[in-house]
């Protein structure tokens, strides 16, 4: 899941990038308000990629979330101070 999280944030991102250059190097030729409008979509792309990129998926280990492992969750509580070393 987090490797499709990953393709649409550089989709997106991508897709930013473009109408950047595409508004200011072949669209203001014709219509400086439509380049404009362009940029605004593009400027609104990053914020929206981001909150896609870090959301939590269905089977995403949350920090407090037991895995599952008595050893490995031992291991973390130990780590975040929950347990003391034995």
């Amino acid at each position: 899941m987090y490797a499709r999280r990953r393709h649409t944030y550089f989709a997106m991102m991508g897709t930013c990038i473009a109408l950047f250059v595409l508004a200011w190097g072949v669209v203001r030729l014709w219509s400086i308000p439509v380049a404009v409008g362009m940029c605004v979509v593009a400027m609104l792309i990053p914020p929206v990629a981001a909150m896609v990129a870090n959301r939590r998926g269905p089977e995403d280990r949350w920090w407090d979330d037991p895995s599952g492992d008595p050893k490995s969750d031992d291991w973390w509580d130990e780590l975040d101070g929950k347990k003391r070393r034995q």
